[in-house]
């Protein structure tokens, strides 16, 4: 009943729009809907189990190589339909499955009926004197080196069982450590449980919230239908109009450019000619004073005659070299051109601007259609918040959420009560193992006490019936450790058999398949649970068994923290796409906008002054000006010779002659011909600069005029067209999508409420962490890997007592103190040391009198 009331928490969220299919989608105007509340997560379902770690890799290992199969996904669903054993192959299966463990616990139960058995028959044998009872010792040349490798040998064992001791150790500790601290673990879980239940009715309700956001956008949008409905149909219509009117605006600049143009071809022409006349006849003047001043009889000597004929050979470059006289007039294009701006072809233009920015209260006033539908819209929208807000509160939520809280606490109570009883039986678990482990460290207490006393005493020149008290201790250590060896083997044996098929295979049939998911895989086997349907939790669920649900898909979006509601498929329980589908209420809208009639006619952009205006200009003649006969003359100098370089050369051959009358007639000469080049030649180049800009824009604007003209006509006209013609066509398309735009903010109000849903609403993380929590962490990682490793360590150590034993009994013969002894000999007879006394017929006294008072 728990769980079935958990999964009606979001039942009205199944608010999806997979069944709205609109005709247009365009990009609506984001909202923003805020984030929805949520608060983080505490429980952390990872353990690392730090330094111990290692030893649990080992143990996989180890099991791994016994058992190395997958997992038996076909004899667990056997198992659990209550199908195995109806056929023989199942058991062999089965058998080849665990034949690793099978075989190991046979050898373990081999050692545990052996063992002491064997311990029996070597107690009673040493009773009888055999078996190394007899106290009594032949020497060998070897025995150094025999005592040497037994006492390597044992310590060897010893070390490997302390290892295994420790190890076992270590595995006891780290999981009474982890039950003492698994009552934080578990309280965080149930922490993020209540989370999970107290977050979701605040989320609910921010869901619903946002509605109104939506909802005022669109009643907002509505309320300036006029406005924003025009601004759309004059930006679409603007696309064609405003290039028309741009250019034709253009067409009226460069009409003032023209006119700006002639007007300075014509004065610079006339302010050319005349200074081209004026300079001719200063510079005539200058060649005339020059030509006296050189015939002066100065210029016959010697000195002078040279000079005087170079100045006379270069009269003839002062003279003008540009002639403008000869250039025709543009009085009649200005004056054609004058006519044409009679009339303000800008202003008219920018009435046609003016006329096309009213378009939005042209759309207002002929729309009146559309807005009567406002009115109906608005309720309608209203009518859907009301139908969310009333279901919502119809939702059993609370109850459900009381419900929950109430199982959840009690289920907490439960865990907090008995959770010292836990702790208190894990100490005895612990206690147990500890004297199991104290068993083990008894033993080798005796073998190091036997190694230390029997290392440390022995006396290699002492005879074996006189060894020191040291070195017979350490013997005596030795075979008691033999001793409690056999009496505790067996029973470490019977815990490490249990332990290991136990905890084998805990981490082969629950532990690996839970983590690679292998156990989902079973669990979601059809009619494995419930031969009657085909999947289980969908059946518990929806009371639908044909609805794909599995544990595995639910355990995955609840691990990614995906919503409930995703997790669990609770679309297939309720759907409210009705509520929020307002398709049905735009019908009647939609039949209102197909029937639009729309005059924008009023708008002029130019009229047919305007036009005509144009094409005057197009036939002002300007295209019939002589460009080249202009830049001809405009690309000439003004004079034949720079004339500042004629006057410095001048004052530079005048500086050659005698000084007298002659240079200084000449350097005023030069003087003079400066004066009329700053005075004269400097304003005709000005001048020839603003004739040759002009005439070059002339030329530019003349070309192909006539059919510039005609485009910019073409384009106005066009635009026109439009405007008459097509307006109503295009308000019909704008207002569908300022509709559709009105519809898109609902869309995206559900996709967001989707997308909340699926990842943010009752995230259901804290389902994953308690699975994880119970299986991953307590069974596998606090449980089964302590288990396994302190088996691991246990039976390890169990399995070198046999070599321990034998070493110890062999090693205690060079310890202890002998009854008897070999009679020892001269080293002359190359014995070095004992020999057997039948060889020499010699009897020991000391044997013979302790074989005579037996």
């Amino acid at each position: 009943m728990a769980v079935e009331l958990c999964l009606l928490l979001l039942l009205f969220c199944g608010s999806t729009i997979s069944e709205v299919q609109p005709i247009y989608k365009p990009p609506p105007g984001t909202l923003d809907f805020g984030f929805v509340p949520s608060k983080t997560y505490d429980t952390g379902a990872y353990h690392e189990p730090g330094a111990i770690g290692i030893l649990f890799k080992i143990v996989h290992a180890f099991l791994y190589l016994v058992q190395p199969n997958t997992f038996p996904q076909d004899l667990i669903r056997k198992l659990a339909q209550q199908q195995f054993g109806n056929t023989q192959g199942d058991y062999q299966k089965a058998i080849y499955y665990e034949i690793g463990f099978i075989v190991s616990a046979a050898l373990g139960l081999l050692f545990i009926l052996l063992l002491p058995l064997v311990g029996l028959c070597f107690c009673m044998c040493r009773c009888c004197d055999n078996c190394g009872g007899e106290m009594h010792q032949r020497q060998k040349k070897n025995a150094d080196c025999q005592r040497s490798c037994f006492a390597t040998f044992l310590f060897v064992a010893s070390l490997i069982i302390s290892v295994g001791v420790l190890c076992a150790y270590a595995a006891n500790q780290h999981l009474t450590n982890q039950v003492r601290g698994a009552k934080k673990l578990v309280n965080s879980n149930f922490k993020d449980l209540k989370i999970f239940l107290n977050d979701t009715p605040a989320q609910i309700d921010y869901l619903v919230s946002q509605y109104n956001t939506t909802k005022d956008k669109a009643l907002s949008d509505l309320n300036n239908v006029g406005p924003v409905l025009g601004t759309r149909v004059q930006e679409q219509l603007g696309k064609e109009v405003r290039p028309a009117l741009d250019a034709a605006l253009t067409m009226a600049g460069a009409i003032r450019e023209t006119k700006e143009a002639l007007e300075n071809v014509s004065v610079s022409v006339e302010v050319l000619q005349e200074g081209t006349e004026r300079l001719h006849a200063n510079l005539t003047d200058v060649k005339m004073h020059l030509s006296n001043t050189l015939n002066d009889s100065a210029c016959n000597a010697a000195q002078a005659a040279s000079t005087c004929n170079i100045i006379r050979n270069s009269l003839d470059q002062l003279d003008i070299n540009a002639n403008f006289s000869g250039l025709p007039g543009v009085g009649l294009q200005l004056a054609k051109i004058n006519d044409v701006l009679k009339i303000d072809l800008s202003s008219l233009v920018q009435k046609g601007y003016a006329a096309f920015n009213d378009t939005p209260d042209l759309v207002v006033n002929q729309t009146r259609n559309i807005l009567s539908a406002v009115p109906y819209i608005k309720s309608v929208l209203e009518s859907i918040g009301s139908n969310i807000t009333t279901f919502t509160r119809a939702l059993p939520v609370q109850k459900i959420l009381a419900d929950l809280m109430v199982y959840l606490t009690q289920s907490e109570a439960y865990v907090q009560d008995y959770f010292p009883v836990v702790e208190q039986y894990d100490f005895y678990r612990w206690l147990g193992c500890l004297i199991l482990c104290c068993m083990l460290v008894l033993i080798l207490v005796f073998y190091y006490l036997g190694l230390l006393c029997g290392t440390c005493g022995y006396d290699k020149h002492a005879s074996p019936t006189t060894r020191g008290c040291i070195s017979n201790t350490g013997g005596n250590f030795l075979m008691a450790g033999v001793g409690f060896s056999f009496l505790f083997s067996w029973l470490l044996m019977i815990v490490v058999v249990l332990t290991f098929v136990t905890g084998g295979n805990v981490e082969k049939l629950v532990c690996e398949p839970f983590e690679d998911k292998n156990l989902f895989k079973v669990l979601d086997t059809p009619y494995l649970l419930n031969k009657h349907w085909k999947n289980y939790l969908a059946g518990i669920i929806f009371k639908n068994p044909n609805v794909n649900l599995t544990f595995e898909k639910v355990y995955s979006d609840c691990k990614e923290n995906k919503g409930i509601y995703t997790s669990l498929h609770l679309e297939h329980l309720f759907n409210i796409n009705e509520l929020l589908n307002i398709s049905m209420y735009t019908e009647d809208v939609a039949l209102k906008i197909e029937h639009i009639q729309i005059n924008l006619s009023k708008i002029i952009l130019l009229d047919e002054i305007g036009k005509e205006n144009l094409l005057n200009f197009s036939s002002s003649g300007i295209d019939g000006i002589d460009f080249s006969a202009y830049l001809t003359e405009i690309n000439k100098s003004v004079t034949k010779v720079d004339l500042l370089s004629f006057a410095n050369d001048l004052e530079a051959r005048a500086d050659q002659l005698p000084k007298g009358a002659l240079e200084n007639a000449l350097k005023g000469h030069a003087n003079n011909i400066r004066m009329i080049h700053n005075q004269q030649v400097v304003p005709l180049e000005q001048a020839m600069s603003t004739l040759n800009q002009s005439i070059r824009l002339l030329k530019r604007t003349s070309s192909e005029l006539m059919i510039k003209v005609k485009n910019v006509i073409s384009a106005v006209n066009a635009a026109q067209n439009l405007i008459n013609n097509n307006a109503s066509q295009v308000i019909v398309q704008e207002t569908k999508k300022y509709m559709d735009t009105i519809i898109g903010y609902f869309e995206q109000y559900t996709e967001w409420v989707k997308e909340s849903i699926s990842m943010e609403v009752a995230a259901c993380k804290p389902i994953a962490n308690v699975i994880d929590t119970a299986v991953d962490i307590f069974l596998c990682s606090y449980i089964a890997d302590s288990v396994n490793t302190f088996w691991f360590g246990l039976g390890g150590s169990s399995m070198f007592l046999i070599p321990a034993i034998i070493f110890a009994v062999k090693l205690s013969k060079y310890y202890r103190r002998m009854d008897t002894e070999d009679v020892y000999d001269d080293t002359e007879n190359g014995n070095n040391g004992y020999h057997k006394e039948h060889l020499y017929g010699i009897h020991n006294p000391v044997f013979t009198s302790s074989v005579e008072q037996w």
